[in-house]
This record gives structure tokens, sequence and C-alpha cells, in this order.
């Protein structure tokens, strides 16, 4: 059994693989938090709970000075009776009051695993691949009920968390704070690692010791955004990639997060990760309650590697959903960078037929195809093609691709409205704002009221309308600018500050129903790149542009900030042309072809103005990424040198029988007189012989995990290797 109940202690014992997760109803009901870990056999309180009589921490019960809340390690803290840490949620009431007292009463063991109501989540497809507990507290003088739930899967390291909160009284409760999950540990030797970054560098990875006090991580954007990513682990100060303590966090939402970290005056350490309270309350009217989004928490005792595998399998065979989900992701050619707005039927058609030529699978029409769009500066909501662009319309251009055995896709930003727009000027209170203050633009767009059903309705009438029209089997959802006046003209006042979250309510919704209605179209989720690379987009979506920023260099920190917790399969990764249109550096095409092949491949450049030379190269490439492909999108994932730390990137893909290999090194700058290098492989079978097919040699597993394999001497700047590894 995944889920033990020990009904003597009240403990319960929660297993996934090979990790333990332990805690038990403590002094007057309360839930305490005893362990988590390596999985263990049996518990029998060997660090059993401790009480002392700590000046200046209060005592629930004054006969009893050894115990308060203020030490006593917890699953879901509440405020104001003799806690002063951080709240894991906090409830006014109609007196303006903000005490609240949970109190274990009941819980319910389960096989397998529920979905929540209107919002992502991971997901097992029998009952035996997880189980679930149901854990029913009570604050009994208000008549609220907190439902947490915990499931614990069989076959990965990670447990997940969630909360229900439902008001049984008669008063109206006002919820100011909701966190999905809490986690006390008695220590806090922990080094926190994060993925900050903007736009054009997101998923950076930041490593920092903690300190007392508070250290977070957060997005107050209405988006999950590119500062920050909704993930953050505590690690161990000796934990490197391979060895070594990982309790990660990863949140299942798309919007405004926090997750924080408080240092106690003991040295406690507690976390904390669910939606940002910032300009965030929700009325809970009698009867009614609230879901808060899952929180995917996984265990590693082998290093940062071992954490990614988990995430990067979990989450691509149990959060990504649809048919989509294990198959081959296509070849792309995309004419935005080639075109930008310029462009005409005839000149899309060149494009997708040298693209045709050179090997590529699919085209994507990017942005400008629709309404007056020549710029940035208008249309958005219009999804009416542009005719002056497209005379014959979308379904001839579409067709006519399709017809050479070329797939056809499209290039959206449902979630956004120009102030220039005919849709605009017909319902301009339907996009976010706040009566009596101005409503500034970002791209000269605002964004679409998706907390409002009958805005949500008509944007699924208009993208399904378009989807419907033509033989589109891909499409590139974006959202270019983050939430300012956030307010919304359907909601009551006492209800404003629920606008962002019910926004991603709508949101999900019409994901929801989209993806469900054209299964055969494979979605791609993008927000000015990598700006909601998030695990609720890849429920609907299972894959992500990766980042506006296509140049080969910036990628090396990119995807791998990415690969600490994203499976490779929803990395969307280009070539683009030189000098790149961000960063303006010239990088050669294998260089970018090596890169860009580290994810789903594709091309973002004007393919009928290269030379015949570097035509031949990009075929090389195409017929070599076929034949790697599905060691890279669905093999297991290994980071052999680190961007951040040094000149010199190295990493892995190997298939899951562990029969075939990729390995990709990159210089990036040239040093005079320098070292010869060498690098050891991780993942193979050190019993097997590989042959490495661009060397053709053959070494068996442990000589190139445990010695290394040369690498040859690279002349100039940008350059890399990537060879085949295959079992003979």
């Amino acid at each position: 059994m995944s889920i033990k109940y020990d009904d003597n202690t009240q403990t319960f014992h929660l297993t996934a693989k090979n990790t333990s997760y332990i805690f038990q109803v403590a002094k007057g009901g309360y839930l305490a938090h005893l362990y988590w870990g390596k999985r263990i056999n049996e518990y029998n309180h060997s660090n059993e709970l401790r009480y002392a009589d700590r000046a200046f921490s209060g005592n629930p019960v004054a006969e009893d000075r050894s115990f308060s809340l203020d030490t006593l390690p917890q699953e879901y803290p509440s405020f104001g009776h003799t806690d002063y840490r951080n709240p894991a949620f906090q409830v006014q009431l109609e007196n303006g009051s903000t005490i609240t007292d949970l109190r274990y009463v009941t819980h319910t063991i389960t096989k397998g695993k529920k979905s929540l109501d209107g919002l992502p989540s991971t997901y097992v497809e029998t009952e035996a691949e997880a189980e679930t507990v149901e854990i029913v507290l009570e604050d009994r003088l208000i008549d609220l009920k907190v439902i947490l739930t915990y499931a614990a899967f069989e076959d990965f390291d990670a447990i997940t968390r969630s909360v229900c909160f439902v008001n049984n009284g008669t008063e109206n409760l006002k919820l100011l704070k909701v966190a999905s999950t809490n986690v006390d540990f008695q220590d806090s030797d922990f080094d926190m690692i994060s993925l900050p970054g903007a736009w054009g560098r997101e998923r950076y990875v930041a490593r920092t010791e903690l300190r007392p006090g508070i250290q977070s991580v957060e997005s107050r954007r209405g988006a999950s955004s590119h500062q920050h990513n909704p993930f953050m682990a505590l690690v161990r100060k000796e934990t490197n990639e391979d060895y070594g303590e990982v309790f990660a966090f990863s949140f299942v939402y798309s919007g405004n997060f926090l997750s924080t970290v408080e240092v106690d005056q003991f040295g406690y350490s507690r976390a904390t990760v669910g939606i940002n309270p910032f300009d965030f309350s929700w009325l809970l009217e009698p009867n009614e309650k609230f879901q808060a989004p899952e929180v995917v928490m996984v265990y590693s005792s082998n290093g940062l590697s071992e954490m990614s595998h988990t995430f990067h399998q979990l989450y691509r065979k149990r959060l990504c959903r649809g048919e989509f989900r294990d198959k081959i992701r296509p070849i792309l050619i995309n004419n935005w960078e080639a075109t930008y707005f310029d462009f005409n039927e005839k000149k899309i058609q060149e494009i997708a037929k040298c693209g045709k030529g050179l090997g590529m699978e699919l085209f994507v029409l990017d942005d400008g195809w629709f309404g007056k769009r020549d710029n940035d500066n208008n249309s958005l909501g219009d999804w009416f093609v542009d005719k002056n662009k497209l005379p014959n319309g979308l379904k001839s251009l579409a067709q006519s691709i399709c017809n050479t055995n070329m797939e056809f896709g499209l290039w959206f930003e449902p979630e956004m409205i120009s102030v220039n727009s005919d849709l605009y000027r017909e319902h301009p209170d339907w996009c976010i704002h706040v009566p009596n203050r101005r409503r500034s633009e970002s791209r000269q767009q605002l964004v679409l009221d998706f907390s409002r059903k009958d805005v949500c309705d008509e944007i699924i009438l208009r993208i399904s309308n378009i989807l419907e029209s033509a033989p589109i089997t891909y499409v590139k959802w974006d959202m270019n600018r983050h939430m300012t006046e956030v307010g919304s003209a359907s909601l009551p006042p006492e209800r404003q500050r629920e606008t962002a979250h019910r926004y991603m309510l709508g949101l999900y919704r019409v994901m929801e129903e989209i993806t469900t209605k054209f299964p055969h179209i494979l979605f791609e989720s993008c927000s000015g790149g990598g700006g909601r690379f998030d695990p609720g987009m890849l429920y609907y979506m299972p894959q992500t542009w990766t980042s506006d920023n296509t140049d080969a260099i910036s990628r090396l920190k990119i995807q791998y900030g990415t690969s600490l917790v994203y499976p490779i399969s929803s990395m969307g990764a280009h070539v683009s042309a030189v000098p790149n249109h961000q960063v303006h550096r010239i990088t050669s095409l294998e260089v970018r072809g090596h890169v860009a092949m580290s994810g789903n491949f594709g091309y973002e450049l004007d393919v009928t103005k290269l030379s015949k030379e570097d035509q031949e190269i990009i075929t090389d490439q195409v017929a070599f990424y076929k034949e790697i492909r599905s060691v890279i999108q669905f093999g297991d994932f290994y980071r052999l040198l680190n961007p951040f730390m040094g000149n010199h990137t190295a990493w892995m893909h190997v298939s899951p029988d562990k029969e075939e290999a990729v390995f990709a090194y990159v210089n990036v700058l040239s040093e005079p007189n320098d070292s010869f290098r060498k690098v050891r492989l991780k993942g193979l079978d050190p019993e097997t012989k590989y042959k490495v097919v661009e060397l053709n040699r053959s070494f068996y597993g442990d000589e190139l995990m445990n010695v290394g394999i040369n690498i040859p001497h690279m002349n100039g700047d940008f350059t890399s290797i990537m060879w085949r590894l295959s079992a003979e």
C-alpha cells in the first residue's frame, strides 16, 4: 500500500516509489510533520515529537506550557493561535477578525487519484498507480472545513498536495491567503534553487544559501512569468547533479504564485507554495467551496539529475495529455523571423515549398494573417483572415501546402485585444480594467477579461471557426503582455480581487474546450517565448516555445535551466538566421543545429534566401534529427557540463532501453593553448558496447562513464559536436 495509517498513534505514512512522507495528528488535533525523505520500511517514531517550555512562544492550553504551535512542525499552519511564523492560509470573518483554528476530524484513503475541478493536475490511468488520502480539518466555531489531499505515486518519487476550503457555516468568509502545500523541516541546512530570468533569458539557475527570515520567489504579473518560474528546490549543501538530497516543489498553476521558505528562531525551515496572496481574496459564501491548485513535491536522494528524471517522466506521462503526448513531434518551419508581418500568399508558399524540399514536415504561419495586422498595434481579437494578404483565404493556402504532403499550422493570441480592433470598439468593457483609471497598454494591447463567461464563449467560437475552416494540425498559442489595472466589469466590488484567479479558471476552461474539440491539433503554448512555461500549461498543451531568444549560445543556459523541471519533449527549439535577431551574434549553422536539435526541432528563417551550401547543411540536419528525435524527445536527459559554471556545455540523451544515445558538446569561446578535454558520459549500460558513429569507434559503457571520452580540439568561437551512440 502507498498510504498507511496507524490508528494507535494517528500517524500517516505515505510511500512513493523510493520516498516516505510521514505526519501525525498531534496534541489537540493539530497535524504535525515528521519526515519527508528516503523511503523507510516501517516508522516507529525514532524522531517523535518533543516539547519544551519556550519563552515568548504562547500556549494554546494554558496548563501545558511545553506545547506551542510556534514550535510544532506543522502540515497546514493557521494564523492567530500562538504560531508566529508564516501561515499557510488566512481567512477573514464578517466581524473583521482573521483568527482560525483547524483541527483534525477524519480522513479517507482511496485508490487512484482524483482530478481537480476546473484546474490542471497530474493524473493516473489506473487506480493501481497511486493512492490518495483526504484529511478533513475543521474550525468548528465558524464551520469551516478544509480538506487536505495527498496523492502518492507508485512509480514516481512524487507526492502531490492540494487543498479545498468548504464554508459550511451561515456567514460569509473571505479567503485572504491559500497555499496548496506547507512542509516544516526540522533544520535549515539547505540551499534554495530557483529559476529567475527575464524576457529572452528565462529560467536561469540561481542557488543561494538559506538565511534566517523569509526568502521567496513569486509572480504578481497575472502569469507565471519570465521573471520567476513556479518551482523551487531545497538541496543539501553538498548536493550536485549525482549526489545529495533534493526536496523540490513545482506548482501546477499558470498565474500569480508565491513560494517562500522561512527560517525561524530555532533554525527550522518552513516551505510554503500557493497562489500569491498579493492582490488576492476570495469571497466564500455559505455552502461554497474553493479548490486550490496542485503542488507536485519530488524527493531525490541522488542529486538534481534524479529529481529531473522524476519530473520529466511524470510530466511527460501523467501531466501532458492527448494523442501527441507520446507521438513524435514534427520538424517545422515558421515564417516569423523570415517575414515578420510583411508577407503575402506567394511568399508563404515559397517558404513552405523550400522547407518541404529540405525535408521539413510542418509549416507554421505566424502573426499577421488576420484583421488588418500589418504591425503589432492592431487587430488582436479580430480573428478573420486578411484577404489583402491571403486573397484566396486560409483554407486555400493551407490546402496548397498540405497537397505537398506538408502539414499546416497557425499562430493565435486569443487572450489579448488590441485597442485598434473591431472587437474592442464593439466591447470596450471586455478587457481587464478598473473604472475611471487609465488602461495601460503593452505592445498597444490589453488583456481580455477571461474571468467573464461571455468573453470566453466568444473567443472559443472565434478560434473554433478558424480551426474548422482549414486543415490545421498545429497551433502556436501566444500571450504577449502581463496584467495591469486588474479588475473586471462583471464582478461586484467585494470580488474584484478574485479577478486574476478567475481569469486563470476561465483560461483553463477555454483551453480545455478547444483542445478537446480539436484533438488532432498539436498545441504549443507561448508567452513572449517562455513567459508561461509551467506545468499548468503542459496539461493542455504538451509543448512550449522555450524562449523568443533563438541564439544558440543564449539557449545553452535557457535550455539547461528549463531541463531542471520540464521534459525535453516540452521544449520548442529553432534554428534562426544570423546575425541573431535578439543578440546579434553570429554562429554557425552547425552549432545552431546542435543546440536546437536538443528539443522539438524547427527553423525560423527565410530558407528561400539561403545559399546552396547552407541548404545542403539544413537537409543533412533534418535527416540527422529524424534519426535521433525519438531519443531526444522521449529519452532520459543528462546534464554533463554546466553553462553557468564555465566555457563548455555538454549534455546527452539516452533511450529508455539504453540502446541508443546522443551526446552534445559546445565550446563557447576559443582559448589560446587550451588544455585537452574529456567528458564522462552518463546513463549508459556499463556492460554494453557502444559504437560512437561519428568516430567509428566502440567502447563499453563503463569506460565511457568512468574514464570518459576525449573531446577533439575545436578551433574558433561557438563550436560544437553531436555524436550518436548505438549499442552493438
